[in-house]
């Protein structure tokens, strides 16, 4: 079985491509090919369709030049872009305790606690999925995941450009065993 894992800090990929990459990666984390592997990058604008979307939810202004991408994560719709920090943990759950909301809720705490070291009040709110400013409260971070075999793809979105914080940050850890007090 790999030890430790793969980071890849990629800039700006088109989000198909993204995908294709999550689903070549997520076969190699299960075959036990290579580690378990993040990968950080931006997409030029799209939103994503998680399975819970709504076609009534969907206002992309015409003329917009944006794509529109049905996926196979949870969720409603999510817009990503430039300024914009996506992550998708590449991760095998049979090594981190096959639970898929602990898994969830361990992303937001990552989140949380980088955006705390900065100085950003980030909380949940009960209920939902993702990750919230205090005041005035508004979401910096939104969590759509898809889990195979145990094998992790998708991940989360943090709208770091809309909130004043530093482009070069990357959370400590990817939520699966950060073990910070």
């Amino acid at each position: 079985m790999p030890r430790g894992a793969y980071v890849l800090d990629l800039d700006l990929v088109p989000y198909q491509e993204a995908w294709d990459l999550q689903r070549s990666l997520a076969g190699a984390v299960s075959q036990g090919a290579i580690p378990d592997t993040v990968v950080f990058l931006e997409h030029p604008p799209v939103v994503t369709l998680g399975r819970r979307a709504d076609a009534g939810e969907l206002h992309v202004p015409e003329g917009a030049e944006v794509d529109v991408v049905e996926t196979d994560r949870g969720g409603k719709s999510t817009f990503h872009g430039p300024g914009q920090l996506v992550c998708y943990p590449i991760l095998d759950l049979k090594r981190h305790g096959k639970d898929v909301k602990k898994y969830v809720r361990d992303l937001e705490e990552a989140l949380i606690r980088t955006l705390e070291s900065l100085g950003l009040d980030a909380t949940r709110i009960e209920g939902l999925t993702g990750v919230w400013l205090h005041r005035p409260p508004r979401k910096i971070a939104s969590i759509g995941v898809h889990i195979s075999r145990w094998v992790t793809t998708h991940g989360y979105a943090l709208n770091r450009a809309l909130h004043g914080v530093d482009h070069r940050l990357r959370p400590r850890g990817c939520g699966f065993h950060d073990d910070r007090p």
